[in-house]
């Protein structure tokens, strides 16, 4: 038996798993979304593709392009995310960087500080937040003591003194915190298997650190950039528990917050679920052009 028999032996249990448990999971979404409903509103799914009916699925496209119901939604869940990721790369490449480059003895301990968030759920994480946001919170104590308050208010970034009062600041920092870890890790890895010998090269060529930074070290971090970015911008877009215990505020809804009105909260789970469809085709659509970034930076690397 051949070493390609073996390990797809071995990989044989995860890929029932993800069939089971992704495939089969996604195709019932799908069902629903292109399905109908009786008389209570109950979803009745269509399993049979020749079956499948769109008027569920052109509703949910209706309302998310300009003019549409969820359109403001569209733009608001596309600005949290931006300024969330961008936050994530500002934050998280120079912790990956130091951590890979600089920490020296001190890496081991950098580095289970990254993986340390990751013991608590993510949702005990946010929990703890509205308690230290709260008015009488020690964090809003100390927020105000500092006067940050004040400046995020002049900036236009915070109306009043209330961090948990339906405030888009306090959505997108809250994104930031949950997910930057995500986006470290793996740009840590990436920045780690950089041979030292092409960065002291560069700089025997007589290259400044600052241009060896650029024009070395940055370029060949972009598949760890890129990952870093992927998974942090495919939960957030889906998000909806940040913002209802950071906000709980219509003004501050994102796309998956009316997912999940549509499915929990109304009887129109046919139209959440249409509306699942469209995220998730957005999202491939990301995913493709990581894929295909990442296969032209690995044929790059062959060459």
């Amino acid at each position: 038996m051949d070493r390609r028999r073996i390990w797809g032996f071995f990989a044989a249990p995860g890929m029932v798993w993800l069939g089971v448990f992704f495939v089969v999971a996604f195709y019932a979404v799908v069902s629903v979304g292109l399905g109908n409903v009786n008389t209570l509103y109950q979803p009745i799914p269509h399993w049979n593709p020749l079956d499948w009916n769109v008027g569920y699925l052109v509703q949910a496209v209706e309302s998310v392009i300009p003019g549409g119901q969820n359109w403001a939604v569209v733009v608001r869940t596309v600005l949290y995310l931006g300024v969330a990721i961008v936050l994530s790369l500002l934050i998280g490449y120079p912790v990956a960087y130091y951590a890979s480059r600089h920490a020296g003895r001190w890496r081991g301990l950098v580095v289970i500080l990254l993986i340390l968030p990751f013991w608590i759920s993510y949702i005990m994480r946010m929990f703890a937040w509205t308690n230290l946001l709260a008015p009488d919170g020690y964090g809003s104590k100390l927020l105000s003591a500092l006067s940050i308050d004040t400046l995020f208010s002049s900036l236009g970034l915070l109306d009043g003194t209330d961090w948990l009062g339906g405030q888009g600041i306090t959505v997108i920092l809250a994104l930031v915190y949950g997910y930057v870890p995500f986006f470290i890790l793996p740009l840590f890895a990436s920045l780690d298997r950089i041979d030292q010998r092409v960065i002291e090269a560069a700089r025997d060529l007589g290259a400044p650190p600052p241009s060896s930074f650029w024009r070395v070290i940055l370029p060949m971090s972009k598949p760890g950039i890129l990952a870093g970015l992927v998974l942090v911008a495919l939960p957030m877009a889906g998000d909806y528990y940040t913002q209802t215990l950071m906000s709980g505020s219509p003004s501050t809804s994102m796309f998956g917050n009316v997912i999940n009105d549509y499915i929990q909260g109304g009887p129109d789970k046919s139209l959440g679920a249409s509306m699942t469809i469209i995220l998730s085709a957005v999202l491939l659509v990301f995913m493709l052009y990581y894929l295909r970034t990442l296969r032209r930076e690995q044929g790059e690397v062959a060459a």
